[in-house]
């Protein structure tokens, strides 16, 4: 028997794991499975016509990551289509939570609801989940009473977009990570004595902060390091259009192109300038550069 939440939990954040650290209790409790029933992709992706804007919080895997070490012991993926989005509530309960994945007790956010028939209340859903034999268990709300308003995943996306990455990292419970591959640049950072890594996402619909400067740790290889990362379009030695995502790390001058490399964003610095000439831009950023440390936590071996 299986005690599940079910729901797409893009970013895995604050809200999210109220709900997560009951399902796991009352597994626990009741020596039963744990599990997240969830769908891929984003019913946005398939359902609305802003597809080609909606970016996510997390990659699936990155999800399913956050999901395990939450103490969650079964991640379930749906295939999410038009076909699957027309089930109703009664008919995903019945097919999918009973009968495929042997579901007993479904624990469910505040204002949770499935089913294409979602305009039914909570009550009526959780009617129809007694009905199919299933227990629901209600999970009430979790809000930052300093910012005064409910966690979702698209305040925190509508954070980021502002480059506002502490209100993000309170909602979230962690810094706002990008993973991608380090892929070869124009290496004019070397020339001005700040070399960067450029990275390509892994995950391309993965959700960028605001371009700008900000202050990140990044892991390299199993070490990690304090650095200032540049998303933009590098206005004073390039005409592109296309955003880049360039990295300079402290304290490090090793050759890294093809390996992976994980950003942790801290803070917005500033926004990214044309500025008139390449020593302008050196002395701007030497005082990135400082505020970068006045910001980012010590980490060992760092001066």
């Amino acid at each position: 028997m299986v005690v599940a939440a079910t729901g797409f939990f893009d970013g895995v954040h604050l809200g999210h794991r109220k709900v997560i650290e009951r399902v796991v209790e009352v597994a626990k409790r009741e020596g039963k499975r744990s599990a997240i029933i969830s769908f891929w992709p984003h019913p946005r992706a398939v359902l609305q016509q802003d597809a080609a804007q909606f970016r996510l919080l997390t990659s699936l895997e990155e999800k399913k990551e956050l999901l395990f070490t939450l103490g969650i012991e079964q991640v379930e993926i749906i295939p999410f289509d038009k076909e699957f989005a027309a089930l109703t509530t009664e008919q995903f309960f019945t097919h999918y939570l009973k009968e495929k994945f042997n579901v007993s007790t479904l624990i469910a956010g505040y204002d949770h609801k499935v089913g294409s028939d979602t305009s039914q209340s909570q009550q009526e859903m959780f009617e129809i989940a007694r009905k199919v034999g299933i227990e629901p268990i209600r999970v009430e709300q979790l809000d930052l009473p300093e910012e005064n308003f409910t966690i979702s995943s698209s305040k925190i996306r509508d954070a980021l977009c502002r480059g506002d990455i502490p209100a993000a990292n309170r909602m979230l419970g962690y810094n706002y990570t990008v993973k991608g591959v380090v892929v070869s640049g124009r290496k004019l950072g070397r020339e001005i004595g700040f070399p960067t890594a450029n990275i390509k996402l892994y995950e391309p619909i993965k959700l960028l902060p605001a371009t700008g400067v900000y202050a990140v740790t990044a892991q390299v290889q199993n070490r990690v390091y304090r650095g200032i990362n540049n998303i933009g379009t590098r206005p004073t030695v390039s005409q592109e259009t296309a955003i880049t995502i360039e990295t300079h790390l402290i304290n490090f001058n090793e050759e890294i192109y093809g390996l992976p490399m994980q950003l942790f964003f801290y803070q917005r610095i500033r926004d990214e300038k044309r500025f008139k000439n390449l020593k302008r831009l050196t002395q701007q950023l030497e005082r990135d550069y400082i505020e970068a440390l006045s910001i980012l936590p010590k980490i060992d071996g760092d001066l």
